[in-house]
């Protein structure tokens, strides 16, 4: 693991050079794990940034607070770590400050940094003390990257579908009329958990990595079925409910993060509620069938598309999104998206819409891009589901 994030921050200064970039600084989580190998678990919500310094003809740096200094040096392969202090001469401004200067000297023209993620308190800094430096963006020179997942991160990601299908068994096994919403939740942390660690020692870099499932379940029934996103409650079951989960922030491993959805029903299923789960479903399909190397994004979406105009629904706003550290990365498979899908692309790939707030179909599944087509990385049935009571 550690070996492979050396070989991509190698790769980014190669990359950085033949751009005449000459320092990149990172501050988002993904971003560091993917480069440095760690991650924190408390960071800049609480204050505290981390940043990942990479030079493009010098060793990397990593500027991270006191007390995280001693984790971060066992999980990271960059050797140049500086602690930061809350008070005094060494508070992370002034460190920072003094890595940019003997990198750019006093007056630098241009600090790149990942102008969507950066944290509001190191831009202020940096828009204050640098005024005369432009901030562009090392986004889409990382981003490039990132698109195409090695033999390792595409096993990392199979782990965390294995661990996502024993999440998804238990959230299906919970529910009868009855039972309470977060009872389902409890379920769902408990088998990831157990899952997730039996694919973890207590050895080595993987000594830091938690197999805790510990982020709110996603989870809608009833009358809420259509409100996307709302977390598990003390609701009560009923008889003919719609339940759906979603695992976007929960279905990940090692940083990792997999997109995987099912809706089930309690007991009996009406036939306007089965008309639009079963569109959901088929134009998921659809799009899987679609992807392949060669094709546009773009064009998984139109395939998804299609299907929902047949049966005369409005379509959404994209079908699918990439996958990996982040929970979003590039590209998107939606209108206007002209990337070209290569093997080694990861995507999570959704089948979801809701009719005036009150029906809703939704089911989703990551996928890797294959030489000639595409291997699921989840697996559950895909279809109507209706539990026996």
């Amino acid at each position: 693991m550690l070996d492979e994030a050396r070989q991509r921050t190698q790769t980014l200064q190669s990359r950085m050079r033949e751009q005449s970039i000459e320092l990149a600084i990172f501050t988002d989580e993904s971003s560091i794990a993917y480069l440095a190998g760690f991650w924190g678990y408390l960071g800049v919500e609480f204050g505290r940034p981390s940043m990942l310094l990479v030079p493009a003809d010098a060793t990397p740096t990593i500027i991270t607070p006191l007390m995280e200094t001693e984790m971060v040096s066992a999980m990271t392969w960059v050797e140049s770590i500086i602690s930061w202090e809350d008070s005094g001469q060494r508070s992370w401004h002034r460190l920072l400050g003094a890595e940019i200067r003997k990198h750019l000297g006093e007056t630098s023209e241009a600090i790149w940094i990942e102008r969507q993620n950066i944290p509001a308190l190191v831009r202020n800094y940096l828009d204050e003390s640098f005024s005369g430096a432009a901030l562009s963006d090392i986004s889409p020179v990382l981003g490039a990257m990132r698109m195409i997942k090695s033999p390792l991160e595409i096993e990392i990601m199979q782990q965390a579908g294995q661990i996502a299908g024993a999440m998804m068994t238990a959230a299906h096994q919970s529910l009868h009329a009855g039972a309470h919403e977060y009872e389902s939740a409890l379920a769902v942390i408990d088998a990831g958990t157990r899952a997730a660690a039996g694919f973890l020692t207590a050895s080595g870099w993987e000594r830091f990595v938690s197999p805790m499932i510990h982020n709110l379940q996603i989870l809608q029934s009833g009358r809420d079925s259509s409100m996307v996103h709302r977390r598990a409650s003390v609701k009560t079951y009923e008889r003919g409910d719609p339940v759906y989960f979603c695992f976007c922030n929960m279905a990940q491993f090692k940083q990792y993060k997999l997109g995987f959805d099912r809706m089930f029903h309690i007991g009996d299923i009406s036939d306007a509620a089965s008309a639009v789960q079963q569109a959901a479903i088929d134009a998921q399909q659809a799009a899987i069938a679609a992807i392949r190397p060669g094709v546009a994004a773009e064009d998984i979406a139109a395939a998804a598309n299609a299907v929902y105009q047949q049966r005369g629904y409005e379509t959404g706003y994209r079908t699918g999104r990439s996958i990996g550290v982040a929970y979003l990365e590039a590209p998107e498979l939606k209108a206007g998206d002209t990337t070209i899908l290569q093997p080694g692309m990861t995507f999570a790939v959704d089948g979801g819409i809701s009719i005036d707030g009150e029906l809703a179909g939704r089911i989703g599944d990551s996928i890797v891009v294959t030489k000639t087509g595409c291997d699921y990385l989840t697996d559950y049935r895909r279809e109507i589901m209706v539990t026996a009571s």
